[in-house]
């Protein structure tokens, strides 16, 4: 007979079934354990690249950036309206042109924003503030800044990044490069600076992180990118700006913007604003042309530049073709200044040159930026291309004269009238007085010389560096050039003592 189960045993028995009959009815129901008790999925998670901070750069350059504070025994006006960019040339431009329009500089904080006589009638004189920025470049307090920050100033002060305000001196200006040098009495004390990198080696797309005053709202730091190389805003003859487009805006003027391993590359010195404020676009004067201007006025206060007396302008594609050249590169000689260097070394009208001490010339402001690099005395090698040959000629840099005489830009009193006609070229010409070239009385809108800017009143004083007195010359040149396989022909124009070079297609019959 079986054993009789205890009552408590019994119980957990009739529990064990329940649980066990249950669990099976789940399962039946819905499928398998896990259905019941799903686990739960991964985060989304992406292994991206490490992107660098930029707090180690900031931490260490920042106590060499300073605000600058420019102030003037003037009075300001009371409808001071925008304040424009500057740069040599800018006050020359017209009302309504773009680049005085668009270009403007930092003002505002900058600068004071307008000027009038002082009023003998009133008590005191006012000394309105004008706020830039700056950065020390030695211990001894020498630090850098745009000449159109101080311009103007009478009294300068800089404040340190701890807050602490400290008189200087105006050391000398450029206002050609918009550069300036400032001098803090250090009274023992040794500043933190910076030092000028290698803009040489700075590519479209690395990073940039600028440093300064915008808004006089003191040490403001904004990172970016360099979007561009070599632009020329239209500022001077010297334009080789590093565009970035790192926030920049007024009172950031002076600058600097620096590389991730701390080096001033560029200083920042103009936006592009139809507004004034920040759009993304900000130019920096490259830390090569910097070191160079700062270095001379640090030395003797002012800065002497290279210059040889030429009158230059673009070799294009045509006129490369024209002239036999391989590339669209180097600087077409319009005219070589009487008397000065390259032309007592004798380079001529029509030389194109190519290179400067063996470096390739890329282009006018590169021929101007390279020779105003080299000192006054100093000899210099110069290649140029002259009857289909390269040629060396060896010549002595000059110092740029302080008052160069502007050329004429009056009208020519040359009116239309009977001439002789180039059919295929949409030109009418006559000889001209003193018969040195042929004077251009009409020309057809519709013709290729219209679009390449040929106007009534010039004279075509040589084709193909041949001169010409009549139509013949013209004609007999313009075939020469075809025996030769070319696709135009290079016309010397002269109007109001000004040179230049056009090239011009054949006409194909």
């Amino acid at each position: 007979m079986p054993k009789e189960k205890s009552p408590s045993l019994y119980r957990k028995s009739l529990i064990a079934v329940a649980m066990t009959s249950a669990l099976a009815g789940a399962v039946l129901a819905n499928g398998p354990l896990s259905a019941v008790m799903p686990a739960l999925a991964d985060p989304v998670s992406v292994d991206g690249p490490t992107q660098p901070g930029f707090a180690d750069v900031v931490a260490k350059v920042s106590p060499a950036v300073v605000s600058v504070r420019v102030k003037s025994d003037v009075q300001t006006t009371s409808d001071s309206g925008p304040s424009f960019f500057s740069g040599p040339g800018f006050d020359q431009l017209p009302d309504g042109h773009p680049l005085k329009r668009f270009f403007r500089e930092f003002g505002g904080q900058d600068r004071p924003e307008g000027k009038r006589k002082r009023d003998g009638n009133r008590p005191g004189r006012a000394r309105p503030v004008s706020q830039g920025s700056g950065f020390f470049i030695s211990d001894d307090g020498y630090l850098v800044t745009n000449n159109h920050v101080v311009s103007g100033g009478d009294a300068y002060s800089v404040v340190l990044d701890d807050g602490t305000e400290l008189d200087a001196k105006l050391v000398g200006t450029d206002p050609r490069t918009d550069l300036a040098v400032l001098k803090v009495d250090p009274k023992g004390r040794k500043f933190t600076y910076v030092a000028f990198g290698d803009d040489n080696n700075v590519r479209v797309g690395d990073w940039v992180v600028a440093v300064g005053n915008p808004f006089g709202l003191g040490g403001t730091v904004t990172a970016g990118i360099v979007s561009a190389r070599g632009r020329d805003i239209g500022a001077g003859p010297y334009d080789d700006f590093i565009q970035i487009d790192a926030a920049v805006n007024r009172g950031n003027s002076g600058g600097p913007a620096f590389n991730q391993q701390g080096q001033v590359i560029g200083i920042n010195t103009a936006i592009f604003s139809p507004s004034g404020g920040n759009v993304g676009i900000a130019f920096a004067i490259p830390a090569s042309t910097a070191k160079q201007v700062v270095d001379q006025i640090i030395k003797t206060g002012s800065v002497q530049r290279g210059w040889i007396g030429v009158q230059i302008q673009p070799v294009t594609k045509e006129i490369a073709e024209s002239l036999g050249l391989s590339e669209a590169k180097g600087a077409i000689v319009a005219s070589p200044q009487a008397d000065g260097p390259a032309a007592k070394a004798g380079i001529e009208t029509g030389d194109v040159i190519t290179a400067v001490n063996g470096e390739t010339v890329e282009g006018p402001r590169d021929l101007a930026r390279k020779v105003a690099a080299i000192a006054p005395g100093e000899k210099a090698e110069v290649t140029v291309w002259r009857k289909n040959a390269a040629k060396t000629i060896d010549l002595s840099i000059a110092a740029m004269p302080k008052n160069q005489e502007q050329a004429g830009t009056g009208q020519s009193s040359q009116q239309p009238g009977d001439g002789e006609t180039l059919d295929d070229y949409g030109l009418t010409v006559v000889p001209s007085e003193d018969g040195k070239g042929v004077v251009v009385t009409d020309v057809d809108p519709d013709s290729d010389a219209a679009d390449k800017g040929i106007n009534s009143g010039d004279i075509i004083v040589t084709v193909n560096n041949k001169p010409v007195k009549d139509v013949d010359d013209i004609n007999a040149a313009i075939k020469d050039a075809e025996k030769a396989g070319r696709n135009a022909v290079l016309l010397q124009l002269q109007t109001n003592d000004q040179s230049r070079f056009v090239a011009l297609p054949i006409a194909k019959g």
